[in-house]
């Protein structure tokens, strides 16, 4: 059994740990509320955005923009998975990439090629480490998403698209349910075509007037439906990463917790036995006199 300084050494520790754990679990409360904030104010914009997509590749305008073709074969895919920075935030990460590695491998045992764009420092790392084909990145996003930063690399993904290097565009990232509920989803973003149901193409056979032309109006709105769906994926991202770090650290403090009680039960057990042997010698050694 450990003496009684090294059982109080550990206390210590672990009472140090314990203090850094709330700490980060204060503070990861306190940027889970504005993240929340800012994604649930973004919602409603991204969910306009893709019932407008829908509409438009159900439609029959003169002007068929790239982004609303089907392509006949899907010879090779682009994919976006969207990660946290930092770690520390439970299974969060690898519920996405474990999602994200499963697309991957059923592509590839089809012939199809993937070439993705990691968003994220996790899954940029994760990429590199399976030798997945990174075409492009973004890290470093801080705790409030900038369309800027978003935008470049997903781009790579777009003029691929344009230029018939890909077939198909996926996305993979974290779904915020609830605090407590975080989902890896994935979605296809391109091409719009795909979006929506048969029964909806056939009850509302959409067709619209474009002022001035039905390729200016096409081109901005569905660069607007690529960046919104983008921000909102990093929205949601960072609020299920703020949430699930929360849980993880009010997890950690609890067991530090525990084992704090553990520990100090020992310590008094041990201690308790030591009192107890140093009496019996006191005892013995009287006798004897």
């Amino acid at each position: 059994m450990a003496g009684s300084k090294e059982i109080r050494n550990k206390i210590k520790s672990v009472q140090n740990t314990r203090k850094i754990t709330k700490a980060m679990e204060m503070v990861a409360a306190s940027k889970m509320k504005k993240a929340q904030e800012r994604m649930r104010a973004s919602r409603p914009y991204v969910a306009r955005m893709l019932a407008i997509a829908r509409h438009l590749a159900h439609a029959n305008p003169e002007y068929r923009h790239a982004f609303l073709l089907k392509r006949p074969q899907v010879r090779n895919v682009g994919l976006i998975v969207v990660t946290s920075d930092k770690g520390l935030c439970g299974g969060l990460n690898t519920n996405a990439l474990r999602l994200a590695l499963a697309a991957i491998k059923a592509w590839q045992a089809k012939g199809v090629g993937v070439q993705v764009t990691a968003i994220g420092n996790k899954g940029l790392g994760f990429m590199h480490r399976i030798k997945a084909n990174v075409i492009s990145q973004a890290i470093n996003l801080g705790d409030r998403p900038q369309l800027d930063k978003l935008i470049g690399p997903v781009k790579v993904q777009l003029d691929a698209y344009i230029d018939g290097k890909i077939d198909e565009l996926h996305l993979i990232a974290t779904r915020f349910d609830n605090t407590m509920k975080q989902t890896p989803v994935q979605s296809l973003i391109l091409p719009t075509s795909d979006l929506g149901d048969e029964a909806e193409k056939r009850e509302f056979p959409w067709d619209y007037i474009y002022e001035p032309d039905a390729k200016t109006v096409l081109d901005g709105l569905l660069t607007r439906y690529i960046e919104s769906v983008i921000y909102q994926a990093a929205n949601e991202n960072i609020a299920s990463e703020q949430s699930a770090r929360m849980v993880a650290m009010k997890a950690a403090s609890d067991n530090a917790l525990t084992i704090i009680d553990e520990l100090q039960l020992i310590y008094n057990k041990t201690r308790q036995a030591a009192i107890t042997k140093e009496l019996s010698e006191i005892v013995a050694g009287a006798a004897a006199v």
